[in-house]
């Protein structure tokens, strides 16, 4: 699956991304999350969240508005990588539980959200693909 994939906005689907420039061992098995709902409820009200489990948010474009996140009602840390359109890591940090706002430091078009014992798993400049789960 490309970066141009087809959307599935009224399915959940499961993908794996995987670094080009290192190889992780086993890559976290993400929510591809490009409907509204899910883009809008994020990881919100969970009680935690899995080491092997996260979500990216699909944005129709490369910004630094729109793939920006909150932390209101998420009572866990995470691990925010930012991605553009050209699969590039060009951001990321640990959001803490609670903060009001984090926006990318560039444009980018996908938010990924997972555990933050995988912040090592991807550095700003890296190559991504996004492979089907």
């Amino acid at each position: 699956m490309g970066a141009n994939a087809p959307h599935s906005k009224n399915m959940s689907r499961f993908i794996y991304i995987n670094n080009l420039n290192k190889k992780i061992e086993k890559p976290a098995n993400v929510l591809y999350g490009d409907g509204f709902f899910t883009k809008l409820r994020g990881l919100m009200f969970r009680p935690r969240l899995e080491p092997d489990f996260g979500l990216l948010l699909v944005g129709s474009k490369d910004s630094r508005l729109d793939s920006s996140i909150h932390m209101f009602f998420v009572s866990f840390d995470l691990a925010v990588f930012w991605i553009n359109a050209d699969m590039q890591i060009v951001d990321k940090v640990i959001a803490q539980s609670w903060k009001p706002a984090y926006f990318p430091k560039a444009d980018a078009k996908y938010t990924l959200e997972i555990h933050p014992d995988r912040f090592g798993d991807y550095e700003i400049g890296d190559k991504v693909e996004f492979k089907d789960g």
